[in-house]
C-alpha cells in the first residue's frame, strides 16, 4: 500500500507497530482500507524481550525474531509505516480526527475516520541516586539490548516480575554472576520473592549456580562514576545498608502507558486507556489496543488479539461513518 499525503483523508491511523498495531494493520489491509502505521519503532517492547515459549504455535523463540515476524507479515501486505514518528496528540474537527507527529524536525498532521492508539508501554525508572547518570553506562532498561555486553562480568537485576527473571536467566549464559535484587521476602505468600512472575520462570532462575537472590531489597542508589560500579539497597527486614559491586545494573520494575497524547478517551489513575470489550474509548472513532491499554494482562499474545478486535471494531465503525456537515 502506497504512502499517503498527509493531507488526504485516511480511514485509519493506527499508532504503534508491535503486536497489537501490527496485527490490527493485517486485518484493515485485508479488508483494503486506506490506511497507515505511524510509530516512534517497529517492535515495541516486545523486541525488547527476551525467551518466548508462550507464542502459540511456536514452542521457542525470542522478542527479536518474533517481531520481526510481525513486521514481515504486515509488510507482505503492503502496509506502509511511518518509522520515527511520535505522536504528540489527536485533535478533532467534527468527526474528523487529526493525528499530530514529529518526525525529526518535521510536522505532520495525518486525517483520518478512526484512529488505533497501540503505542505500549515504556519501562518504569527507580528515580533513584545514580541513575540517570549512569544510564548507557551500565544502567539499561533493556537485557536483550545491553545483556551481551556483560560477557563474564557480574551483573545485577532489579525487579520481581516475569521481565526481572527472565533478565537473570539471560544473564545466567552470559555473565559469571548474577544478581536478582527484589523487594520480597523468599516467602510462599510471594511466590518466593516473585509475585508477578511464572512459577516456571522463578523455578528455572532458583536452580541456577550462577544466580544470587537478594530478597528483602529496597535500591536506594547506584554506584559509580564514570561506568557502575556497584547499587546500594536496604534490607527491609533489619534496615541495615548493604552494598554489592556489580558491572551492570538491569531495571525491570514495571511499565508506563505511552499515552500522554491521549486527550480524547478516558484514562485511569495508571493512564492506561480504558476500553470496551470491542475496544472503544470513550471517545467515538478512537480505539486502543494493547498494553496501552487497561486490559488486566500484558501479554504478547493478548495484544495481538486485541489489536484484531480493535481493527474490526474500526472497520465496523468506518462502514458507516459520514462527514459530520452531511
Amino acid at each position: 500500500m502506497p504512502k499517503q499525503p498527509s493531507t488526504e483523508l485516511l480511514d485509519l491511523v493506527i499508532i504503534g507497530a508491535s503486536a497489537a498495531g501490527l496485527s490490527a494493520s493485517i486485518y484493515a489491509a485485508r479488508r483494503n482500507l486506506n490506511f497507515i502505521i505511524v510509530s516512534m519503532d517497529i517492535g515495541g517492547e516486545v523486541s525488547r524481550s527476551g525467551e518466548v515459549e508462550n507464542w502459540l504455535g511456536i514452542e521457542h523463540t525470542n522478542g527479536v525474531e518474533l517481531a520481526a515476524q510481525f513486521q514481515k507479515h504486515a509488510e507482505s501486505y503492503g502496509v506502509a509505516i511511518h518509522n520515527g514518528h511520535e505522536v504528540t496528540k489527536i485533535t478533532q474537527e467534527g468527526n474528523i480526527h487529526i493525528v499530530h507527529a514529529k518526525y525529526g524536525p518535521e510536522e505532520k498532521q495525518y486525517h483520518t475516520k478512526a484512529v488505533i492508539i497501540a503505542s505500549g508501554i515504556h519501562p518504569r525508572h527507580l528515580t533513584i541516586p545514580g541513575e540517570q547518570t549512569l544510564q548507557n553506562k551500565g544502567v539499561t532498561y533493556c537485557t536483550v539490548c545491553d545483556g551481551p555486553l556483560y560477557k563474564g562480568k557480574t551483573t545485577a537485576t532489579i525487579g520481581a516480575g516475569n521481565a526481572a527473571v527472565e533478565s537473570a536467566l539471560m544473564m545466567a549464559g552470559i555473565a559469571s554472576k548474577v544478581y536478582l535484587v527484589t523487594k520480597y521476602p523468599d516467602d510462599p505468600k510471594t511466590q518466593g520473592g516473585f509475585p508477578k512472575a511464572e512459577t516456571v520462570l522463578v523455578n528455572k532462575v532458583k536452580a541456577l549456580e550462577n544466580v544470587e537472590i537478594i530478597y528483602n531489597a529496597n535500591t536506594t542508589d547506584i554506584l559509580g562514576t564514570d561506568f557502575v560500579t556497584g547499587l546500594r539497597y536496604t534490607d527491609s527486614t533489619t534496615q541495615a545498608s548493604k552494598e554489592v559491586a556489580t558491572d551492570g545494573v538491569m531495571v525491570h520494575i514495571g511499565m508506563i502507558p505511552n499515552s500522554s497524547f491521549v486527550s480524547c478517551g478516558k484514562k485511569n489513575a495508571l493512564g492506561e486507556v480504558e476500553v470496551s470489550l470491542k475496544c472503544e474509548t470513550t471517545c467515538a472513532g478512537v480505539f486502543a489496543a494493547g498494553d496501552v491499554t487497561d486490559i488486566p494482562y500484558k501479554q504478547i499474545i493478548i495484544s495481538a488479539g486485541h489489536g484484531a478486535t480493535a481493527a474490526l471494531s474500526a472497520i465496523d465503525y468506518i462502514n458507516r461513518w459520514e462527514p459530520a456537515d452531511k
